[in-house]
Order: structure tokens, then C-alpha cells, then sequence
């Protein structure tokens, strides 16, 4: 798990990119509570803006209940819409949750790196 300095650096870094380029990841709320449980969208991350990754978190009480796949169909849905051609996911090897939603969206596993912070990463790829 990477440390609370390390995501809060990615998440201002995504803000930044976010500005400059105009994708980035909107809330996931409930539909008929409203709360906020988590977030979805694209994002450049280690891709590029026309081949960008795919990233959701929900929080742990959230898990388990088809609102990552959901809020990730719906991402790609609009992604596709873009005219983009191709989207990427980079997920730590021990989240297996996450590569499940990947897996039902369409998504392959392409390949692994190593991150000295955060292990093992897979890359997954989705063609359209």
C-alpha cells in the first residue's frame, strides 16, 4: 500500500494534469442515498491523453456491490464515445477486486512493472 504523502502528491499532480488537458475523475455517489462512496474517470497517469488510463477507488464499505463496474462501463462508454481507440489501467498486482472489474469491462491483462513504492503493477489494455 503506498504511503498517505505519496497519493495525496498523485492526486494534486492529477489536478494539475486534469486542468491542462480536461479528463479527469468524477465522484461515484449512490443513487438513491447521494453519498459519496468513491471515484472514476480518466486520468494520464503513466499512459498518454490518447491512450489514457482508466482509475477508479471506492471506499472498503462500498466494495463487493457492482458500483466500480458500473461507474467503469460507463467511463468507457464515454471514452469511446471520444473516439478514442484504446485505454489503459495500471493496478497493483495485489488488488484483485480491481483487476476483476477490469476483467468485466473488456480489459486484458498487456504486461508488468515494478514500482519500488507499490510493487508489482499490471498494465491492463482495452481495444476498441
Amino acid at each position: 500500500m503506498p504511503a498517505v504523502d505519496s497519493v495525496r502528491n498523485r492526486l494534486i499532480e492529477m489536478r494539475k494534469k486534469a486542468e491542462e488537458n480536461g479528463i479527469s475523475l468524477l465522484t461515484i455517489r449512490r443513487r438513491n442515498e447521494g453519498d459519496f462512496i468513491g471515484y472514476c474517470g480518466l486520468i494520464i497517469g503513466r499512459s498518454t491523453l490518447e491512450e489514457p488510463e482508466i482509475a477508479y477507488e471506492l471506499f472498503r464499505s462500498a466494495h463487493g456491490k457492482g458500483y466500480a463496474t458500473e461507474a467503469a462501463s460507463v467511463v468507457l462508454d464515454a471514452a469511446i464515445a471520444t473516439g478514442r481507440h484504446r485505454l489503459w489501467s495500471t493496478v497493483g498486482a495485489w488488488n484483485i477486486a480491481s483487476l476483476r472489474v477490469l476483467e468485466k469491462i473488456g480489459f486484458k491483462r498487456h504486461h508488468s512493472t515494478w514500482d519500488d513504492e507499490r510493487g508489482e503493477i499490471v498494465w491492463n489494455v482495452r481495444d476498441f
